[in-house]
């Protein structure tokens, strides 16, 4: 797992929390499956899709940067 992956799992639990949505949730906001998100958050998806990125970064209300900075 790369440190920006990190980076960016933390950054979604944390917007999310903020929000106070659940992964179920964002991956409907998101229009991607659960099962992605689950696997971003957990750093099994060391790289994810910069398409899928920004559908998380959108669906949280934040920029992609907001996601990818540490």
């Amino acid at each position: 797992m790369s440190k920006e992956m990190s980076t960016i799992a933390k950054n979604i639990k944390k917007y999310r929390a903020k929000l106070g949505i659940s992964q179920d949730k964002l991956s409907k906001l998101a229009a991607i499956t659960l099962h992605t998100i689950t696997k971003i958050e957990s750093g099994a998806t060391p790289d994810p899709r910069i398409e899928t990125v920004k559908k998380i970064a959108d669906a949280l209300g934040v920029r992609i940067d907001d996601l990818m900075r540490k």
